[in-house]
């Protein structure tokens, strides 16, 4: 079943204009447009938070502006920097999947089929992406369904900050939503509601032919995306330098070991081009192309930049079974999306010492079953606090300069309860000597 990420960033222009401009508005600025031609009219553009509170909006006449908000704050818009940096925020989510792309100008869309895993699932990456955009001081909204087109409405109408549907129809996911969720074009959205649909439901209780014979087939063809009746492939970003390899067949393919063979061809021939460059893998991307211009990915990511085709050639063969081939695929695709270099390494120090052994490869068996984030280890941290006298790093992380203490000076964990334990001091006030815990 494929999933989708839609991120909606409501404030995109203004938060863009924010970062460039140094960080958060200072307490009583004033209220802030971004304004841009339309024509001959200047208008409004984009409206900060104070902005909007006093009624200004998007596409109103700059000038009515100035006299409802009176010393209002203008700067010009960049529509062109908006739309370029949305697409290199379309390839820094690549950390999170191998298809992405912007949505329409204020998103980007994910598919994360065989690839949430690595980042706790589901909600493990909703989350994570939420916390990432909102450090980086864009506001955004994030919506999960099994289509592109449920997952924009949910981003955009959905209830919460991140809304995430599983084992839910599409219809009802959409019914109470309104018209514009459907990605309709403004004007069309107007005149249907001029004619008394708000909802998608009002819509979905029409019989098709009338609808179609009077606005065309954009309403009922965006219905049936939204509700998976009809595909919609996802175009992804790729990276200029990124490379990727592909194979496409005369005949489609389905059976199992067919993509096996097909996936230790594809990795030879990338493992070669990795040589060439000096690099290493540090995380691959395998998409199936099916007859049904449907996608199916999968992710593997290593814990050290790799060239062993034997090791990477395992690690997708075991993702095989996540793919779905469905009438059959026409085209794979393996792309290095997160390459390091590869530099050599001294295994021996002496011919008499053994070499250390190299634990990478069960890393990154373990790592792509259960996920990235549940593989770990911890170090030592300076701290008062229990709680905070150790940390995680990544199970391959160099060896930190804190070691482990042989004599612990204070506790370095507290119990979950607090538990009652008997003490004995030599003197009063004195402390104490010994105690018992638990019998002992």
């Amino acid at each position: 079943m494929t999933r989708v990420v839609s991120v909606f960033l409501p404030r995109w222009s203004i938060d863009r204009h924010r970062r460039a401009s140094g960080g958060a508005t200072r307490p009583g600025s004033a209220p802030l447009v971004l304004a841009g031609s339309d024509g001959r009219r200047r208008i409004v553009m984009a409206a900060d938070d104070a902005a909007q509170r006093q009624g200004l909006r998007s596409g109103m006449p700059l000038a009515k502006a100035q006299v409802v908000v009176p010393g209002l704050r203008i700067e010009e818009a960049d529509p062109a920097g908006d739309i370029d940096a949305l697409e290199r925020l379309a390839f820094w989510a690549l950390r999170y999947s191998p298809v992405v792309a912007a949505d329409a100008l204020d998103g980007i869309i994910l598919d994360i089929d065989g690839a949430a895993h690595l980042v706790g699932g589901d909600e493990g990456l909703a989350r994570d992406l939420y916390e990432r955009l909102g450090a980086a001081g864009y506001t955004c909204q994030i919506g999960i369904a099994d289509t592109w087109g449920a997952a924009h409405a949910l981003a955009r109408f959905g209830p919460d900050p991140i809304s995430l549907v599983k084992r839910i129809p599409p219809e009802r996911v959409l019914a109470p939503m309104p018209i514009a969720a459907l990605r309709l074009e403004a004007a069309l959205v107007a005149e249907l509601r001029s004619l008394g649909f708000e909802q998608v439901a009002d819509l979905l209780s029409q019989p098709r032919a009338p609808l179609t014979l009077r606005f065309g087939p954009q309403i009922w063809r965006r219905i049936d995306q939204a509700l998976g009746l009809v595909p919609e492939p996802i175009d992804p970003v790729r990276p200029a330098d990124m490379i990727e390899v592909r194979r496409a067949f005369a005949e489609p393919i389905g059976a199992a070991e067919t993509i096996k063979r097909y996936i230790a061809q594809l990795v030879e021939q990338l493992c070669s081009r990795l040589e060439e460059r000096g690099q290493g893998a540090r995380r691959l991307d395998l998409v199936c192309h099916r007859v049904d211009a449907q996608q199916q990915s999968v992710r593997i990511g290593t814990a050290v930049p790799t060239r062993d085709r034997k090791r990477l050639v395992r690690m997708l063969s075991d993702k095989v079974t996540e793919i779905e081939p469905s009438f059959g695929i026409e085209l794979m695709a393996l792309a290095a999306t997160w390459t390091q270099a590869m530099e050599p390494t001294q295994n021996l120090s002496s011919l008499i010492d053994p070499s250390a052994p190299d634990v990478s490869d069960l890393v990154d068996i373990l790592a792509n079953r259960v996920g990235e984030d549940r593989l770990y280890r911890v170090a030592p941290v300076p701290s008062d606090v229990p709680e905070r006298s150790v940390e995680r790093i990544p199970a391959l992380s160099p060896d930190q300069e804190s070691v482990w203490s042989g004599s612990w000076p204070r506790p370095a964990r507290l119990l979950a309860r607090p538990e009652p334990i008997e003490t004995v001091a030599l003197l009063p006030d004195h402390p104490p000597a010994f105690f018992t815990w638990r019998g002992v």
